[in-house]
């Protein structure tokens, strides 16, 4: 293929990821008023208006501004408003105050996105001699608006969980009633392996260089731990067990009183939870979600196992087909759902919940930022953060892989967060 048609074949697939990836996080927020997108629950969280703009913010300020300068559609006293923690691009808005931002309205940022989108759209199909480039800063802003429309979900369903009406961010979808399988531990060899993205398509620079790690014999559950079996841990005590408990882990439980997963409240003598359809009650086939390291730590030790470290849990999934309870285009996902597993085959690597793992998040041997002010996307950050893996039924499908490293606090309840199970070979 001459370089030429290279180009245009380039383009041509880029611009129809473009367009699909920026219209998934319009139609994300399509549910919602425009005082839905405007409520910041927590500091933590932010407004899904912010999310909005946010993305757009960076494909002015990281594609834009550097490709096409004097293209500037997004508006720059709007910039310190919508940046994120990028201190080398310039001032930010407060985190914790992105819920003030009453103007900007959802109606501007809509257009602004619009115009954004207009503007890219148009570089890459005249841009030429700096094209391969110009492709790997746009991949990796959708890649990063991919992560803010998971956010995006997050962020709204503990927003909605405040509410005293509990409104629903979307209605109850149909789906099949399944039950867990029994849940088994399927042995593994350890040994030399490589874990870490290899050289060809994207990834993230945490997800970089691939390298050797050894691993002991060890086991891992078939499956994610389920809401009826975490239930078994509630009604043992497990919350008022400081044996079960890393140190830091019981004095928050202390401190906060909690007595369940986030979201979990008792009524008329039964579990319920905070979904995206609503209120609703506790399925005990479903993964457990929005569960803290600390509480996934705490019930592994109840249950006599440990959480897999980052490596073995890449280990097992290496090889394994992206496939399973994630977020596609038609939004269909958004709810839990009990997976099949049969013979020796793991279950739910892949959707459902992220699974906490007992590694913290820390740069790989000879880890190497991004140059520019995009080196502040990831290792910053590499600092009292643990790592989760598999994506969630928030995550889009096209956007997790096995080499994926997602981070947390290990006190963080609001994400798709659960459990995955591990043991060592008993000697």
């Amino acid at each position: 293929m001459a370089r030429g048609q290279a180009c245009t074949a380039l383009t041509g697939t880029l611009a129809g990821a473009y367009e699909r990836i920026r219209a998934r996080t319009v139609a994300l927020a399509k549910p919602l008023s425009a005082e839905d997108m405007q409520v910041q629950s927590m500091p933590e969280a932010s407004p899904t208006k912010w999310h909005l703009a946010h993305t757009t913010w960076f494909f002015q300020t990281f594609v834009l501004d550097r490709f096409a300068p004097g293209v500037a559609p997004f508006a720059s006293e709007w910039s310190a408003l919508f940046n994120s923690y990028y201190e080398s691009v310039g001032p930010r808005h407060p985190r914790a105050a992105r819920g003030v931002i009453s103007r900007p309205g959802a109606d501007e940022v809509i257009s602004c996105r619009h115009a954004v989108d207009d503007a890219v759209l148009s570089l890459l199909s005249t841009a030429s001699a700096r094209l391969e480039e110009l492709a790997g800063v746009v991949v990796l802003g959708l890649e990063h608006e991919q992560q803010h429309q998971e956010l995006l979900l997050t962020d709204i369903q503990h927003a909605l969980s405040l509410n005293p009406t509990e409104p629903a961010y979307r209605a109850p979808a149909p789906r099949p009633l399944r039950r867990a399988p029994p849940l088994r531990f399927v042995e593994q060899p350890g040994g030399l392996v490589e874990i870490g993205h290899p050289d060809s398509g994207f990834a993230f620079d945490n997800e970089r260089p691939r390298h050797r790690v050894y691993l002991e014999p060890f086991a891992v559950g078939s499956r994610s731990v389920t809401c009826g079996e975490y239930a078994a841990f509630i009604e043992d005590g497990g919350y008022r067990r400081p044996e079960l408990w890393l140190s830091d882990g019981w004095a928050e439980q202390k401190e906060h009183d909690r007595a369940a997963p986030l979201y979990w409240a008792k009524r008329g003598g039964g579990w319920h939870t905070f979904t995206a359809e609503g209120m609703c009650p506790v399925d005990p086939d479903v993964p457990v979600s929005s569960v803290s390291f600390y509480e996934a730590d705490a019930y592994a030790r109840w249950a006599g196992a440990r959480l897999p470290t980052e490596a073995e849990w890449e280990c097992v999934a290496a090889g394994v087909t992206v496939e399973g309870n994630l977020l596609d285009d038609d939004v269909a996902a958004c709810t839990l759902s009990p997976r099949a597993a049969t013979g020796e085959r793991l279950s739910q690597l892949f959707g459902d919940v992220w699974e906490w793992t007992a590694s913290a998040y820390l740069p790989y041997p000879g880890f190497r930022p991004l140059d520019g002010a995009l080196g502040e996307y990831n290792g910053k950050f590499m600092s009292g953060q643990m790592v989760l893996r598999g994506g969630s039924c928030f995550t889009p499908r096209d956007h997790v892989r096995a080499s994926y490293r997602n981070f947390f606090p290990p006190s963080a309840r609001w994400q798709m967060s659960g459990i995955r199970l591990a043991m060592s070979e008993r000697r």
